[in-house]
């Protein structure tokens, strides 16, 4: 069944309502610790659904990176369950940061796991992994246009490593990253909506021209901008990183708001939250 609204017009509708600032549910061990959590499969389920409930309302946008939770196991995927269950329970979109990537049938269940309704694991948007061709990633673009859920595509990240793949040249003259980002504008410019439900990753402590990218030639395509806060990014810089795109941006945040603890956090997201409108403004 097609969804009443695709991801983005939902997107486009929480960027309205709510800025940009989205939250990342990184559960670091030392975080655990100094929240005074466990380092188990209870300690992250507990962290996870106390950040939940501080981000409604003030966020609308939260990103659980699963890493954190599948190295505990069977228990820290049903911990994950739990925090993707409450989070769009709350009102909030869950951005699932897995980063899957492969061909065939293979992907194809990485995309039924994490966009397919009904799956334990249903999130509203998932990020991917290009790097084996980015027409390998159609099971979940279709699944994208058919429930309204989101794809994020892995472009221009924010890990230096990244720079030598992202950059290369093809014989076209145009970089790996710059190809990505105008597969994904003109697949978005097939369907209707102020935005697409296909997005891309592009860290906000690169030079975007270094990649070969203008984010605002890509207008109907959302940006997943990690990097800042703890990686150096500065909220207030994000216009004058992504230009006239500052206003799609969703700006990932988690350790520089995670920090200030259980109690902290709602406040530290209101000021983060508002430090990113001034510099989109």
């Amino acid at each position: 069944m097609t969804a009443a609204l695709g991801f983005g017009d939902r997107l486009a509708g929480v960027l309205a309502e709510h800025g940009g600032l989205c939250l990342g549910i990184d559960p670091h061990r030392a975080l655990l610790e100094s929240w005074g959590l466990g380092f188990d499969a209870a300690g992250v389920r507990e962290f996870g659904l106390r950040a939940v409930e501080a981000a409604a309302g003030l966020v609308g946008v939260v990103k659980p990176q699963i890493a954190f939770f599948e190295r505990h196991g069977a228990a820290g995927y049903a911990a994950l369950e739990a925090v993707i269950r409450a989070a769009r329970d709350a009102g909030l979109l869950v951005l699932a940061d897995v980063k899957r990537g492969d061909m065939g049938t293979t992907f194809d269940a990485y995309a039924d796991t994490w966009l397919q309704p009904g799956s334990p694991l249903e999130s509203d948007a998932m990020t991917v992994n290009p790097y084996q061709g980015t027409g390998v990633l159609q099971h979940a673009y279709d699944l994208a246009a058919e429930h309204g859920k989101g794809v994020f595509v892995l472009c221009a990240t924010s890990n230096p490593e990244s720079a030598t793949v992202q950059t290369a040249v093809g014989a076209d003259g145009v970089t790996v990253a710059a190809a990505i980002l105008e597969d994904m504008e003109a697949r978005n410019a097939r369907l209707t909506g102020e935005l697409g439900p296909l997005g891309v990753v592009l860290g906000a402590t690169n030079r975007l021209a270094d990649f070969g990218i203008d984010p605002a030639a890509a207008p109907r395509t959302p940006i997943l901008a990690p990097g800042f806060g703890a990686q150096g990014a500065r909220l207030s810089a994000v216009r004058e990183t992504y230009g006239s795109a500052a206003p799609r941006v969703l700006a990932s945040v988690s350790r520089d708001a995670l920090g200030a603890g259980p109690a902290g956090l709602a406040g530290r997201l209101r000021e983060l939250r508002d430090e990113l409108r001034r510099g989109a403004a």
